[in-house]
């Protein structure tokens, strides 16, 4: 994030991923949700898992990532995987 700009729940190595595709900033972040945010970290950081994307859902309400319920999760991955895979789910093979 920005200088002088910290969210709840973003270390330096996740800021810094966040950086590299383009989110420098909270209004960043809030413009394009966490899921996009998420799946861009993710294509060109492969490592980044999951707890990135409950990190980023809850730095937006300034929460504790630990505090995302159940219900929460599946709503975020079933964005994701409607992100990556589009409404019908991925490819048949």
């Amino acid at each position: 994030m920005n200088t002088g700009e910290e969210l709840r729940n973003i270390g330096p190595a996740s800021a810094a991923w966040l950086a590299a595709v383009g989110v420098s900033s909270r209004d960043d972040l809030e413009r394009l949700g966490s899921v996009v945010c998420y799946a861009r970290v993710r294509r060109v950081q492969p490592r980044a898992s999951l707890n990135l994307l409950w990190a980023l859902e809850a730095a937006l309400a300034d929460r504790d990532w630990r505090e995302l319920t159940a219900d929460e999760k599946n709503r975020l991955r079933k964005e994701l995987d409607e992100l990556e895979h589009g409404a019908a789910g991925p490819p048949a093979s």
